[in-house]
C-alpha cells in the first residue's frame, strides 16, 4: 500500500502552509484534451460583486459599510482566482454584519483552547442564502486547518457548488475532512468531482486531491493500517478535549478490529498446526523413508566460511548510512508512525550501549 499518505496528506498539505489563505496562487491545472468537460465552474469577479451589491441593498447597509464593500472590490488582482473573491466577500460581510465580523475575527487567528462559540446564525433561515452559505464555506475551511474535521463537516458538507463562490475550495476540504475521518464512499465520490468536474483547478489542489484519491483508494477496512489511522483519529479527538460517544465509538470499533484480527491469526495457526499435525506440507516427520539404508547425497563440499558473530562489542549494528537506507525503505512499505517506532528503538539501543 502507498504509505507515503496516511494522516501525513493533510499535515504536508496544510500544517506546513501549503494551502493557507496566504500561500493562494493562481497557478491553474492545465487543460487536457481527453479528460471530461468540467461542469462546475466558479462564477466571475463581476457576477460576485453584483451579488453582493443587491444583498447590501436589501440589507439596506449604511454608507460607510458601502464605502467600505466598493473599497475591497475595486478591481480584481492580476491573478484573480476563485479563493481570492471568497476572502473578499467574508471581508465584506464583516463590513456590514457584526457577526460576520466576529466570525471573520476568530478566522483569522489559531483556535483558542475550550469549546468553540455557537454560530446558530449561520444556519437560520432567516439568514440570507448568499452570506449564509459562503461564510459557511469560510469557517468550515478554517475549522478544517484546525483540525476540527466533524465541525467542519457540519458546516459544509450539505453545501452543494453552486450555492458557494469558490466550488472547488468546498469540494477539496469535504475530500479533506472525509479522508480525515476514513469516510472512503463519500471521499472518494467528492475527490472524483472536484478533479474531473471542476474547471480551473488550483495545482495545489489537484496535487493533494489526488494523493488522498489514490490512498482512499487502497485503503482496507478492518486492515491494520485501518486501525492505525483510527488510533491517530482518537488521539487527535482526544488532544481537541473531546471525549464523548464520537470517541467512544471509534474506540469500540479499534477494538472490535483488534479482537477479529487476532482472532483471524489464532484460525490461520490452527489451521498449519492442524495441516502439520496430519503429515502435510507443514509436518516436520518424514512421510515416506528412504529406500536404501545409505547416506543421503550431498553434492556440496559442506566448507562454510567461519565467522565470529554475537561475541564482540557493536555486534548487530549498522554502519549509520545503511541503517538510514533502511529506516528510508521502512518508511516507503509501512505507516510513518512505524518509522517513528523504530527510530526510538536505534536511539534506545545507542544509549543501553554508551
Amino acid at each position: 500500500m502507498n504509505i507515503a499518505l496516511n494522516t501525513g496528506v493533510f499535515a504536508l498539505a496544510i500544517i506546513a502552509g501549503a494551502l493557507a489563505p496566504s500561500a493562494r496562487g493562481a497557478e491553474i491545472v492545465a487543460e487536457n484534451a481527453f479528460a471530461k468537460k468540467p461542469t462546475i465552474e466558479a462564477p466571475s469577479f463581476e457576477q460576485v460583486k453584483t451579488q453582493l451589491l443587491d444583498w447590501l441593498n436589501e440589507r439596506k447597509a449604511d454608507a460607510a459599510a458601502q464605502a467600505a464593500v466598493e473599497l475591497i472590490w475595486q478591481s480584481p488582482g492580476e491573478q484573480e482566482n476563485a479563493g481570492d473573491r471568497l476572502d473578499r466577500l467574508a471581508e465584506s460581510f464583516a463590513a456590514a454584519d457584526p457577526r460576520a465580523q466576529s466570525l471573520a475575527d476568530l478566522c483569522s487567528r489559531m483556535r483558542a483552547k475550550g469549546p468553540l462559540a455557537p454560530q446558530a446564525w449561520l444556519t437560520a433561515d432567516e439568514t440570507p442564502a448568499f452570506e449564509r452559505d459562503n461564510l459557511r464555506l469560510f469557517y468550515g475551511r478554517w475549522l478544517a486547518h484546525e483540525g476540527l474535521f466533524d465541525e467542519s463537516l457540519e458546516q459544509i458538507a450539505e453545501l452543494k457548488p453552486e450555492q458557494v463562490v469558490d466550488p472547488a475550495t468546498l469540494l477539496f476540504y469535504q475530500g479533506v475532512a472525509y479522508h480525515r475521518l476514513l469516510d472512503k464512499e463519500k471521499g472518494l465520490k467528492t475527490l472524483e468531482r472536484l478533479l474531473d468536474e471542476t474547471a480551473d483547478l488550483p495545482v495545489r489542489y489537484k496535487s493533494v486531491a489526488e494523493l488522498m484519491q489514490d490512498d482512499l483508494k487502497q485503503l482496507k477496512e478492518e486492515s491494520l493500517d485501518h486501525i492505525s489511522r483510527q488510533m491517530n483519529d482518537i488521539r487527535r479527538r482526544l488532544h481537541l478535549g473531546r471525549a464523548g460517544k464520537k470517541v467512544r465509538q471509534v474506540e469500540d470499533d479499534v477494538i472490535a478490529a483488534l479482537d477479529k484480527l487476532i482472532e483471524d491469526i489464532e484460525k490461520n495457526q490452527q489451521q498449519s498446526s492442524s495441516s502439520g499435525g496430519a503429515g502435510g506440507s507443514g509436518s516436520a516427520q518424514p512421510t515416506k523413508p528412504m529406500q536404501d539404508s545409505r547416506i543421503a547425497g550431498a553434492r556440496g563440499p559442506g566448507d562454510v566460511n567461519h565467522r565470529k558473530i554475537g561475541n564482540t562489542s557493536g555486534w548487530g549494528d549498522l554502519p549509520a548510512k545503511q541503517r538510514e537506507e533502511a529506516l528510508q525503505q521502512i518508511g516507503k512499505d509501512f505507516p510513518s508512525h512505524y518509522r517513528d517506532a523504530i527510530e526510538q528503538y536505534f536511539r534506545k539501543l545507542a544509549s543501553e550501549n554508551e
